[in-house]
């Protein structure tokens, strides 16, 4: 099992930037996948990037793609989303998950393991 913790969510202007830090415990965090969802106020959960276990290999949704990076530092437990040109509709609950087979996985059905999410909010 792993558990996991989210931080470094927080209120920004449009424009600014956040990094955010998914920590997890447990010795085998290495074996694990990663991502990250994030949910709006009365919309569904959705894909916002992935990271296999070795980091070799990331995915990220339309809406992330080019302003948004996942990393990982297993020596630390630790995935990361740094998150760049944010903007009024990137606010939002954002969930680290995780699940210990290797290769990517960009739906949630296919995470056992979840944060309980750190909210960022993006001001205009």
């Amino acid at each position: 099992q792993v558990q996991l913790v989210e931080s470094g969510g927080g209120l920004v202007q449009a424009g600014g930037s956040l990094r955010l830090t998914c920590a997890a415990s447990g010795r085998t965090f290495s074996q694990y996948r990663a991502g990250w969802f994030r949910q709006a106020p009365g919309k569904e959960r959705e894909f916002v990037a992935a990271i296999n276990w070795s980091g070799s290999s990331t995915s990220y949704a339309g809406s992330a793609k080019g302003r948004f990076t996942i990393s990982r530092d297993n020596a630390k437990n630790t995935v990361y989303l740094q998150m760049n040109s944010l903007k009024p509709e990137d606010t939002a609950v954002y969930y680290c998950a995780a699940d210990i087979r290797l290769t990517l996985a960009l739906s949630r059905t296919e995470y056992d393991y979840w944060g309980q999410g750190t909210q960022v909010t993006v001001s205009s």
